[in-house]
């Protein structure tokens, strides 16, 4: 075996999952999931059937990622952050044929306590602030807050906050230059 199962985890049979992959305590990896290399799930980890996972993901603990769900490379998923796959969910009624395709382009990070609802992309780094619930696509490089979220700035893919103005600028952090417009940041 090339990852790491801590023995109170459950990997079902069937799961595919890469080369120096972590997972910690009481975490269930189901079988159909596709997992990436250098991934990191803390405990009480739950990856559903219909999900794919890139390199380098990193799944702090309590969080559930549903059927449906499709993180890229290098994303961040914060502590007891939230997936959802059905708009209307009962109990009494069953709809397994209605989840919605949820993806999480590279470099994206979703802070603690998030809620992501199903059916939208979360762009390239981008970054969902702590608490915020995500009811459309995000932007790449958008800051999102609040509930429902709404852009309130713009990210580096270093992690460090650019400028609000239209035009050329510098990351502070790291001196990446992007494009800011009204509805886009783009590395230049």
């Amino acid at each position: 075996m090339t990852y790491l199962v801590h023995p109170t985890s459950i990997v079902d049979d069937g799961a595919k999952i890469g080369a120096g992959t972590r997972i910690w305590h009481w975490a269930h990896i189901c079988a159909g999931a596709v997992i990436g290399e250098r991934c990191s799930f803390g405990q009480n980890v739950y990856v559903g059937n219909d999900v794919i996972i890139g390199d380098n993901v990193k799944v702090q603990n309590n969080v559930s990622i549903y059927d449906a769900v499709t993180l890229e490379d290098d994303v961040f998923c914060g502590p007891s952050m939230v997936f959802t796959n059905v708009n209307n969910p009962r109990s009494h009624v069953s709809r397994k044929h209605e989840y919605r395709r949820t993806l999480v382009k590279k470099g994206a990070t979703i802070g603690a306590n998030a809620t992501v609802v199903c059916g939208h992309t979360i762009g390239e780094y981008a970054f969902i602030g702590a608490g915020a619930v995500v009811t459309r696509d995000v932007p790449p490089y958008a800051l999102m807050v609040g509930s429902p979220a709404h852009r309130m700035g713009w990210m580096c893919a270093c992690g460090e906050r650019l400028s609000d103005m239209i035009g050329e600028h510098a990351c502070p952090a790291c001196g990446t230059l992007y494009d800011i417009g009204g509805n886009h940041c783009t590395p230049l």
